[in-house]
């Protein structure tokens, strides 16, 4: 699979942009602000029906004009696929696919799977749990049409429960027979999300650990672990043995939505004693681990966009990045950077094509 067009018009600071891309590596080069991460933006709405930095459409409406449109054209398996996307501000955003309507855009996911890698994703290792089940959630969601229905489902019933707890501290009156219904449908949809996301990261960290020592040379030794309350006792008793402190916090303790992993490098926290050279590295493999779960279970290879990836790293680190992401392990592969002389010496050095686009401030020159 490979994006073989990319049109788009009032997208953030583009007026109008038109491009036809390689099979292979595209590179685009300009200044800081330029334009770069956006058009790499574009590709991710086509791919995953929103921005992978800012989720308020809107907001990427280019200042003064009403809409903005994406267009894509996809060769997948031997045949087209035509994706547009569509904001009008005050509207609903709509997505169509071979020109007709999609009724929910969660149908979309996974069609045309695509890894970002970006410098915001160092949120992944220093902020909180919620930035990494989402990490894990958008890989499974992209080979699991059903995952996010059953998100969905379980983050509504959660709400539903922490609203009554509080309603109970709030008015005393205790409702034990509707409580027991929430909590029967929080066991059943958690208890399906806790044994999907636990048979991925069997599979995922093995994949990891491959690229970490690969990407490092074997330098140093890092550990990724799955954290869940479920590991530790089912559901439907953890849920009954936190009753009480769940009335005392007005809200559920315990359950799939405080699930975590756990990042080490020598045995301690990659978060506090890993240097940003090894932060990014970890980023890297977990991302590259990503792409390649996704492409042993959808059978092709996702797009993959990197987003200004070798600030912080040593020479020998992203030469054996771009030797690895240019095999034939790998399909199409977006990337941005501010230098053309980097981005052309580092692809002679392994003998490798690449397509340059010049950015310069809302345009685009091959």
């Amino acid at each position: 699979m490979y994006l073989q067009h990319l049109s788009f018009i009032n997208f953030k600071n583009y007026a109008e942009a038109e491009l036809s891309l390689a099979e292979g590596v595209n590179a685009f080069v300009g200044n800081n602000g330029a334009g770069k991460t956006n058009l790499l933006d574009a590709v991710h709405y086509l791919s995953l029906c929103k921005s992978y930095f800012n989720p308020i459409d809107s907001q990427q409406i280019k200042q003064g004009a009403d809409f903005f449109m994406i267009n894509g054209t996809f060769q997948k398996n031997g045949g087209k696929e035509v994706v547009a996307c569509g904001v009008k501000r005050n509207q609903k955003k709509q997505f169509k696919r071979n020109k007709k309507d999609y009724q929910r855009l969660a149908d979309h996911i996974g069609l045309l799977p695509l890894v970002m890698i970006s410098p915001y994703d160092i949120s992944i290792i220093i902020e909180g749990s919620e930035e990494r089940r989402k990490f894990i959630d958008n890989v499974i969601s992209q080979t699991d049409s059903k995952y996010l229905d059953e998100l969905i489902a379980y983050n509504k019933v959660l709400a539903n429960r922490n609203s009554l707890l509080k309603q109970i501290a709030d008015t005393g009156r205790y409702d034990p027979e509707l409580l027991s219904i929430y909590d029967e449908q929080l066991v059943s949809s958690g208890t399906r999300i806790f044994e999907k996301r636990r048979v991925f990261m069997d599979a995922f960290t093995e994949i990891f650990n491959r690229h970490y020592q690969f990407l490092s040379q074997d330098a140093e030794r890092v550990e990724l672990a799955y954290e869940s309350p479920l590991l530790q006792d089912n559901f439907a008793t953890l849920l009954k043995k936190n009753m009480e402190r769940d009335r005392i916090l007005e809200r559920t303790s315990l359950g799939i939505h405080r699930d975590d992993l756990q990042f080490n490098i020598h045995g301690m926290a990659m978060k506090k004693f890993g240097s940003q050279g090894q932060q990014k590295s970890f980023l890297i493999a977990l991302k590259l681990a990503q792409y390649t779960f996704l492409t042993q279970t959808k059978g092709f290879k996702p797009l993959l966009l990197l987003d200004d990836i070798f600030d912080k790293l040593d020479d020998n680190r992203v030469t054996k990045l771009m030797q690895m992401v240019s095999n034939n392990n790998f399909g199409q592969v977006f990337i941005t950077d501010t230098s053309m002389e980097r981005v052309q010496a580092i692809f002679e050095k392994i003998n490798v094509e690449v397509k340059l686009f010049k950015v310069t401030e809302g345009n685009i020159d091959a």
